[in-house]
């Protein structure tokens, strides 16, 4: 067994790691334990009752943090004329159509998220073993092959946040920074929590949402009572 560094020592103190901790308490605790040098990232994994290898227990969506991620996000968007021009005005750290294409297929991918007007889809499709694997494809069912390249372009820089369930029944997602505030965090965590609820497949039985722990990019994960997540629903 390799011994732990000082550091994560140090920051596992106090964390029951078989205790479920009400979500305002588990926010402090994880703030209270990001300690590195940069402003950490706070991430939410949330173990959910679906077997995503059926199509009826698919679980993606994206949803607006009220406050916003803490990071910048570069957007690139695949328009033509006034479309392109439009993605520009609203923000777009890159626009282009088929020399965007090119660029891409050519290795330069220096962007974080990808949104398409439909009608460019067909050259985009071009590019699924690329952006496919990398979590970029345009997708309408989040927003992101849109003629509303505007509010696609705002949402993407300005806290909105796309998830889909991976092979083991887990989302999880980047909710904000340790620097932020434990109330902004709160709001957050309970935004997200609340669209991923929301987007339960109709093939899920019995209890949707089983395990949910959050951490700081360092720091260690601290388990979450489910329940504190919905406070509304607690009556």
């Amino acid at each position: 067994m390799s011994s732990l560094g000082k550091r994560t020592t140090k920051a596992r103190e106090g964390v029951d790691r078989e205790k479920l901790y009400p979500l305002v308490d588990a926010v402090k605790m994880v703030k209270e334990r990001a300690k590195a040098k940069f402003d950490e990232t706070v991430e939410i994994a949330m173990n959910l009752g679906v077997d995503p290898r059926h199509a009826d227990q698919q679980v993606r969506g994206v949803v607006n943090l009220p406050n916003g991620t803490g990071r910048s996000v570069r957007v690139a968007v695949f328009a033509r004329g006034p479309k392109a021009d439009e993605a520009k005005a609203a923000g777009a750290d890159i626009v282009g159509a088929e020399d965007l294409v090119e660029k891409v297929q050519g290795g330069a991918i220096d962007f974080d998220r990808v949104v398409a007007t439909p009608d460019l889809m067909p050259l985009v499709g071009r590019l699924g073993k690329v952006l496919g694997p990398r979590g970029l494809m345009p997708n309408p069912k989040v927003g992101t092959v849109t003629m509303d390249v505007t509010n696609a372009v705002k949402g993407a820089k300005g806290g909105s946040v796309e998830f889909r369930v991976e092979k083991a029944g887990i989302v999880q997602a980047g909710v904000g920074k340790a620097s932020f505030s434990e109330e902004k965090l709160v709001e957050n965590i309970r935004a997200f929590a609340d669209a991923v609820q929301k987007a339960r497949p109709q093939g899920a039985k019995g209890q949707f949402i089983n395990r949910v722990a959050i951490s700081s990019t360092m720091g260690p994960g601290v388990k979450i009572e489910p329940a504190s997540l919905f406070p509304q629903q607690a009556h």
